[in-house]
């Protein structure tokens, strides 16, 4: 064995016990969500134009669909004789473009204050959506994935498909107090 060889093996040890040591002191990377509801954000500081400045909004965009659509364009007809044979045949010229198959849409709609959304909000939010089938587990009070997903399957069939609780689903739901307009 060479003298370079040997002053190499003696420091690999210690390298591989030092790379041990710095890989066990870190954090572990986060590991991106298993579930199938997107990551929902709340605008808050934004809203849609003529909204009152003490009201809160969400909104939900859905994003537009393209598709590739290939087309044969004819450039010259086949020449055919009278009895059916083909002296020349067609031809074409291939064509690839995109097209729009559905539109993004944004969808703005008023939520509850994140203020409104104390710990006991939050657990009678759950306990309404598990009578009526939509929430799974003990009330935790907190707006969880599984509080998200249940939001969204209850909001759904009323034309919104989002995790973010809506104003008009909370007042549905009996959270919230309609505003009475003959007062």
């Amino acid at each position: 064995m060479s003298y370079r060889a040997m002053r190499i093996l003696p420091s690999f040890p210690g390298l591989v016990g030092v790379c041990g040591l710095l890989a066990g002191c870190g954090d572990p990377l986060p590991l991106p969500s298993l579930t199938s509801d997107p990551e929902v954000t709340r605008q808050v500081e934004t809203a849609p134009p003529g909204a009152d400045p003490n009201s809160c909004w969400g909104k939900h965009v859905v994003p537009a669909i393209y598709e590739t659509v290939t087309e044969q364009i004819m450039l010259q007809p086949a020449e055919v004789l009278a009895d059916g044979s083909v002296i020349q045949p067609a031809i074409y010229k291939t064509e690839v473009h995109q097209a729009v198959v559905r539109e993004r849409k944004e969808t703005w709609f008023e939520t509850p204050c994140s203020n409104d959304l104390t710990v006991e909000f939050v657990e009678t939010l759950q306990r309404a959506l598990k009578v009526r089938g939509f929430y799974y587990g003990a009330p935790s009070g907190e707006i969880d994935g599984r509080t998200r997903t249940a939001i969204r399957k209850y909001q759904k069939p009323q034309g919104l498909d989002s995790g973010i609780l809506s104003l008009a689903a909370a007042r549905k739901l009996g959270l919230i107090a309609v505003e009475n307009p003959d007062a």
